[in-house]
């Protein structure tokens, strides 16, 4: 296997609060392969965001990165200096956030948002840079580019203006691009077609793709791998179709149980018991066993890394042979 083209090895965000420190990512490690699509998956504030964001310079004024370290190109971005980190970032990455609306320029024609990055980033004259605009847009299926190049965003629909910032991001021709969850905002039929845009964009261009997410199903649709996040922590990683499958961490396995099966209308949904922790002053030993049903006394104390399965795997729960036998028993309804 070659060398990933991402690798985030312990990475810790905290927050200073007058409560005490919080700390939203907590040693979180994962790697993505070049030309991979890694889903980073759960809760509304598991971390995934805030670990996206680390990743390309965008954390809040109040957080800072305490720890670890994000190899790009086998480059730490973390230890190298200002100059290098924006050079590394304006060439090596890009993002297509959740909201296009507010991430684009209301007052500034669209083509030349396009085009602001081939002339910063790649040199190109102010013409070459338009034409390239419009080249991009015509890549990522926007109909008549050259007229919709004069327009303002909210001239665009909410697919148009997201079709415009994935142009965006292919702007200045990065290896990596991280998305924030980018179809949230978008109705299904939008979604399906943005989501069709960014695999088939992958799969010609060879780019990389980080994608949050807190719906399975997009994972599913979009990744080739998974990292499942909860409490600032990843606990689970793997292929999409072997941990959507048969999933080795209590967390896993409530959320894809609590996934809607229309086959069985008559059934309850299931739900995963309990609240997230305050990650401020997070339980000790596993931070989801106040919320397992599988949990054990030597489940409270101690720490929980990641431990190495085979095929690739990793879960951080040290009883995940009795998670994989409860699958067995009751498969998850969702299926990848």
């Amino acid at each position: 296997m070659s060398e990933p083209l991402l690798r985030v090895t312990d990475l810790q965000v905290e927050f200073q609060l007058a409560r005490g420190i919080l700390r939203a990512v907590d040693g979180a490690s994962f790697e993505v392969q070049p030309g991979e699509a890694l889903g980073l998956v759960g809760e509304s504030g598991s971390g995934k965001t805030m670990a996206l964001r680390a990743l390309v310079g965008l954390l809040p004024r109040t957080a800072r990165i305490a720890g670890g370290s994000i190899e790009i190109d086998g480059e730490d971005i973390v230890r190298a200096d200002e100059s290098r980190r924006r050079e590394l970032r304006g060439h090596s990455v890009s993002m297509i956030f959740q909201e296009p609306m507010t991430a684009l320029n209301p007052v500034m024609r669209v083509g030349d948002q396009i085009a602001e990055g081939p002339l910063v980033r790649l040199g190109l004259t102010r013409r070459r840079a338009r034409e390239r605009a419009v080249e991009l847009m015509r890549l990522v299926g926007i109909p008549d580019p050259l007229r919709r190049a004069e327009a303002y965003p909210h001239e665009l629909s909410g697919g148009l203006r997201q079709r415009v910032m994935i142009a965006i991001a292919l702007s200045s021709d990065p290896k990596l691009i991280l998305c924030d969850e980018p179809t949230t905002a978008l109705d299904v039929t939008i979604q399906d077609q943005i989501l069709k845009l960014l695999r088939s964009l992958q799969e010609r261009l060879g780019v990389t793709l980080v994608f949050v997410s807190h719906d399975l199903a997009v994972i599913a649709q979009t990744c080739s791998s998974v990292a499942v996040m909860y409490a600032g922590q990843v606990v689970e990683t793997g292929r999409v179709e072997a941990v959507f499958r048969e999933p080795r961490h209590p967390y896993t396995l409530g959320l894809l149980r609590s996934v809607p099966d229309f086959d069985l209308v008559h059934e309850r949904l299931s739900s995963i018991p309990g609240a997230p922790p305050d990650l401020a002053a997070p339980p000790p030993g596993c931070r989801f066993h106040p919320r397992c049903s599988f949990a054990r006394e030597d489940c409270i104390h101690g720490d929980f890394p990641l431990l190495q399965l085979e095929h690739a795997r990793a879960t951080a729960c040290i009883h995940h042979d009795v998670c994989a036998e409860d699958v067995r028993r009751e498969p998850v309804i969702a299926d990848a």
